[in-house]
């Protein structure tokens, strides 16, 4: 898994999995461009990606507007000669129903999860495939094949993700182009920690983030950004098209872990 010679584009690269996933593969020897919304003061994942490497670079870019990313594409290969790798982890959280949230709630993750992968993608590819080929990692989540209450615009992002790295390996596979989806449980991110603090008792959900797992603790953006990083690289050559859970076994039992308390099936081993 080393990335000597290949340039690694990351959303979303400001904080969480993203922020991981630039010192991830700038430690495997790749040059990365970080982007991300958030301004460069604003972010310690810029300074501790260089560490170990000086081939990193931040970018401040809102990548749900099409000029933006026609305006940061041509920058990246200008600065890097190419790309090679996108990881699509850019996206937020938001909560409400489909009767509860505005049509500009409903645009705002849209555009912040799912329009933001497909520009990218859509600009990114023809500079993948002038390198004869690439690697696009697309973060989903769990909820891109369940669901999960009082989340409809979450959840629709995330399904329309797995669904968008599913036909980009379809469709540019014949020019050496894989695409797949990792699908994180609760992994403990500051976007998890500012959803937990919404409620009244921050600590109470934590832990019940932690129970939903089978090992019994949420995930780490290391956990994640390992994953990603063996999806785009060559060992992972013949995987395209798949959907990868990185959940600690959160899809594993029947009616998840908490049914595995009490019940059927609720016997202590």
């Amino acid at each position: 898994m080393d990335f000597n010679g290949k340039v690694v584009v990351v959303t979303g690269a400001g904080s969480g999995i993203g922020a991981v996933c630039a010192s991830e593969f700038a430690s495997r020897n790749a040059a990365v461009a970080m982007v991300d919304r958030k301004p460069p003061a604003d972010s310690n994942a810029a300074s501790s990606a260089r560490q170990p490497r000086e081939d990193v670079e931040y970018f401040q870019a809102d990548i749900s507007s099409r000029r933006e990313v026609e305006r940061l594409i041509p920058e990246i290969v200008r600065r890097f000669g190419g790309i090679d790798v996108l990881v699509n982890n850019a996206g937020i959280q938001r909560y409400g129903s489909v009767t509860t949230i505005s049509e500009e709630q409903w645009d705002e993750v849209m555009d912040a999860n799912l329009k933001s992968a497909f520009l990218m993608s859509k600009f990114a590819i023809p500079e993948m495939i002038r390198r004869g080929g690439g690697a696009i990692v697309i973060t989903g989540s769990v909820q891109s094949v369940t669901a999960q209450r009082n989340s409809a615009h979450y959840v629709v992002s995330k399904h329309g993700l797995l669904g968008l790295a599913r036909s980009i390996a379809l469709d540019y596979g014949s020019q050496n182009i894989r695409a797949n989806c990792v699908m994180p449980g609760a992994i403990d991110t500051p976007m998890l920690r500012w959803a937990a603090s919404l409620d009244s008792d921050p600590e109470r959900v934590l832990a019940a983030c932690d129970r939903l797992h089978i090992r019994g603790k949420m995930g780490q953006p290391e956990e994640v950004a390992r994953v990603i990083a063996f999806l785009a690289s060559d060992l992972a050559s013949f995987i395209t098209g798949a959907a990868i859970p990185v959940d600690g076994g959160l899809l594993t039992p029947t009616g998840g872990m908490l049914s595995q308390e009490a019940g059927t099936g609720g016997a202590k081993v």
